[in-house]
């Protein structure tokens, strides 16, 4: 590129020969784009540059300076890919995304961008010096991407020591533990855990594709790209994650799970990250996942985590029951887990035994005795619950109620003087009551034993930096399930974008609760074999916010948005 836009600016007579050379010197000595060079040595200005590339490859220029892109658009492609490819997403009509780039006869960038995207790619041109100005205007300024890029070079740079196998030849294991301990292998893998960290990730995806290889985050519940390393390191990058986490290397056709423990420091303080590692072989090679487990964002103070003081209320009122069963529900990654925690933590007093069989045991808690789980040598829940009955406890957590016999002995435990907490996955909190039936347990044994269900659900909390006011019609409201009175006077919110949240307009997460507390009017609806409708209705009599509801009052709180709640839940 830098050759062909000296020679176009040479034959325009915008330089001459001479000027060309002192500009390939500046930028020798300087680093950086010799369109960057040529416009700080004042030779030419950004308009002439982008006007010569618009003439000579058929495409239109755009002036970024007075462009404003709608947030949306930029979110369509990560920040390091912008930075790599040296563009910046403008506009989307149907299928169509517009791109401003430097170079538009990368056809690399416009594939890898397709491919990203789904979409159809138009490009513009536009100066290097603007774009780079955009990026750091829609994206703001990231270390980690100078750093990913650098270190993307290196490895780039050094293919004679990194020849690694091609798909007709497999690498012996030798090869594979030597190119996993090169410098810039063990670089890239530490970059990849610690920007999870920095940008709050709860999981990293690692994917192998026939023509890609893809490393994804997941932030606030939604996964997005965020780099895509040479497929060459597929590998390498692997075998690195495999020797930290203490898994066979040599083991590929099989499923594999493992721990890494780091020690991290941020803001000049020294933190432990857990990373919990599960492999999985695919089509072309093995795809790994990590989840983060971060102590610190563990949240035990159950008045933190986003209850409706009513619903908080019934729920601490049946947890501190001497006995029977507390059931939190939802679909994996819906914050169970840290509900549970919350729990126990809330009963966690000396005079107390609490013994929990977990699978895997995300965090320890001090003064809980945690066990887990070991399907292959028969540690499996009911095998823990029947232990822990031996055990002398007051209170028991079981990870979760997979089957009949789980479901069983925690009922007789619940009957039997201890207080049972545990998960299950329902969509809301009526529907529990006819899954424990139908696993198998008696009607009766599940009025007497059940004290509360709680079903819940995460949605993502509105950035407060860039919280607005979103005016929507009266008919959006009513249909969403605010009553007409409440459409007439409630105010909803969105995050318009800023730098704070990456331009996504939200920045953490808040829980949306349903809680269902089993009172004797319910006990006799579960003893006829009421069905879940029946159910609901009785408890919607009793008072319960559904988690359609708990979703409206935080949206009208500005706490989410109503995309959000309508995304997650159901009238």
């Amino acid at each position: 590129m830098s050759a062909r836009l000296g020679e176009l600016l040479v034959k325009e007579k915008l330089i001459s020969q001479d000027q060309l050379k002192q500009a390939l010197d500046h930028q020798k000595s300087h680093g950086g784009r010799l369109g960057t060079a040529l416009v700080k040595l004042g030779l030419v200005t950004d308009d002439e540059v982008t006007a010569v590339l618009s003439r000579q490859y058929g495409v239109p220029s755009i002036n970024l300076k007075f462009y404003e892109v709608d947030p949306a658009v930029v979110k369509l492609i990560p920040q390091e890919t912008a930075v790599r490819y040296q563009i910046v997403p403008l506009s989307r009509v149907g299928s169509t995304l517009t791109i401003a780039m430097t170079d538009p006869t990368n056809v690399f960038a416009m594939d890898d961008i397709k491919f990203m995207t789904g979409f159809n790619v138009e490009p513009v041109v536009a100066s290097e010096s603007a774009i780079a100005g955009a990026i750091v205007k829609f994206y703001g300024e990231s270390s980690s991407v100078q750093e990913l890029d650098k270190v993307i070079k290196d490895l780039a740079g050094d293919e004679a020591d990194l020849e690694l196998a091609t798909e007709e030849q497999e690498m012996d294991l030798a090869s594979l533990e030597k190119a996993a301990e090169e410098a810039p292998i063990i670089k890239l893998v530490n970059l990849i855990l610690t920007d999870a960290v920095r940008r709050g990730a709860s999981d990293i995806h690692i994917e192998p594709y026939e023509k890609e290889y893809r490393v994804r985050f997941r932030t606030d519940g939604i996964l997005q790209n965020v780099m895509a390393p040479p497929m060459k390191l597929k590998d390498a990058i692997t075998s690195r994650l495999k020797i930290m986490a203490k898994l066979d290397i040599s083991e590929k056709r099989l499923p594999q799970d493992g721990r890494i423990m780091i020690k991290f420091s941020k803001d000049g303080k020294k933190r432990e990250l857990d990373f919990r590692v599960s492999t999985v072989p695919t089509l072309f090679g093995e795809k790994v996942v990590l989840r983060l487990l971060d102590k610190e964002n563990l949240r035990l103070d159950m008045t933190k985590l986003g209850f409706e003081q009513e619903s908080l209320t019934k729920f601490e009122r049946n947890i501190l029951k001497p006995y029977g069963m507390v059931l939190v529900t939802g679909p994996t990654g819906s914050g169970k887990t840290n509900t549970l925690y919350s729990s126990v933590a809330r009963l966690n007093q000396p005079e107390t035994n609490i013994m929990t069989a977990e699978d895997p045991v995300e965090f320890q808690l001090a003064g809980v005795n945690q066990v887990q789980m070991k399907e292959q040598i028969g540690l499996n829940f009911a095998a823990a619950l029947r232990a822990f009955l031996r055990q002398d406890p007051n209170i028991i957590l079981v990870g979760e109620i997979r089957d009949f016999e789980t479901a069983e002995i925690a009922v007789k435990a619940s009957l039997t003087g201890h207080l049972v907490l545990s998960t299950l996955h329902t969509n809301d909190a009526p529907s529990t009551i006819s899954r424990l039936m139908n696993m198998g347990i008696e009607p009766f044994l599940v009025a007497t034993s059940v004290n509360v269900i709680c079903a819940q659900r995460l949605v993502r909390r509105i950035c407060g930096q860039c919280k607005e006011q979103l005016p929507l019609p009266e008919q959006t409201l009513l249909d969403a399930g605010y009553t007409p009175e409440e459409a007439k006077t409630i105010k909803v919110f969105h995050g318009k974008g800023c730098q704070n949240c990456n331009s996504n307009g939200y920045k953490g997460r808040v829980g949306l609760y349903e809680v269902m507390e089993i009172n004797d009017e319910l006990r006799e609806l579960i003893l006829v074999g009421a069905s879940a409708m029946e159910l609901k209705k009785k408890a919607l009599e009793n008072g319960m916010i559904t988690l359609r509801r708990s979703g409206l009052i935080k949206a009208s709180t500005g706490q989410t948005t109503l995309e959000e709640v309508l995304r997650e839940t159901m009238l």
